[in-house]
């Protein structure tokens, strides 16, 4: 870890879900919280991920991990209870999973089955709500909630498909988890990043060129990275944002304002 900042996460805890690799934005998150000073709570979705995740959560110094399956009954719930039972609070929240299909997110909108919409909706939308519903009760003074989204839930993206109407139900659920939670003084961020090459990003058809295109357009002039992501969760964290919420937040070097 080279990257030198100073410790404004200090104290806070944060749970982490969806790495799957070092190329996951749910790295870059961890990494980010990890050097601003975070405990981290790190989780792998199943024994065949285990091998790949667990190396980095012992870099990072994870105080806590745990397998977790969303669509597996009762493992979001025995995440919560270990953090209530090991820590009694949390302080940051990140959900960066999503799913669908590969034969419904492969033949377009028009060709998605109920089952596969249903899939994709439950898994990427509506786990985060459930989410939200176990941390609220831990995040005693506060905290952040952060859902990982893409463009694509806002304009059409070639090959993107089903995960467009998924991606878009997720930043609405964003918005009215900011109403609902933002008495408790929590805040709801739906984070939009610019494409990056993930495991996730590799089903979809003609990635490189969507990659191409962005550099290319993007004001900066250049692709974001995970890390970029991560900071900017990181900062969304402090106090120093502790009246942004409810805002769909891009990290892709300006491509979301060019036509």
């Amino acid at each position: 870890m080279t990257d030198q900042i100073r410790p404004v996460l200090s104290g806070m805890k944060a749970l982490v879900v969806g790495i799957a690799n070092e190329h996951s934005i749910a790295y870059g998150c961890a990494s980010a919280f990890r050097r601003a000073g975070a405990d981290l709570a790190i989780t792998w979705l199943n024994d065949k991920a285990r091998p790949h995740v667990e190396p980095l959560t012992t870099e990072l110094g994870a105080e806590l991990t745990a397998p977790l399956d969303v669509s597996v009954h009762g493992q979001l719930e025995a995440v919560f209870d270990r953090i209530g039972e090991s820590w009694g609070r949390l302080d940051i929240l990140v959900h960066s999973i999503a799913f669908a299909p590969k034969v419904d997110l492969a033949g377009g909108l028009l060709n998605c089955s109920a089952e596969g919409f249903a899939k994709a909706m439950d898994i990427s939308c509506h786990s985060f709500v459930r989410m939200a519903r176990l941390a609220a009760p831990l995040m005693k003074e506060g905290g952040s909630m952060f859902a990982m989204s893409y463009y694509g839930a806002n304009r059409v993206v070639s090959n993107y498909n089903v995960m467009g109407p998924v991606k878009a139900a997720l930043e609405a659920a964003c918005r009215y988890l900011a109403y609902e939670l933002g008495p408790q003084g929590i805040r709801v961020h739906a984070i939009s990043p610019g494409p990056l090459k993930t495991r996730a990003a590799s089903g979809l058809k003609d990635f490189d060129l969507l990659l191409s295109k962005a550099a290319e357009s993007a004001p900066l002039g250049e692709l974001v990275d995970i890390m970029d992501v991560g900071y900017t969760c990181a900062y969304l964290a402090t106090p120093f944002a502790k009246r942004v919420t409810g805002s769909t937040v891009y990290v892709d070097g300006g491509a979301n304002i060019v036509a």
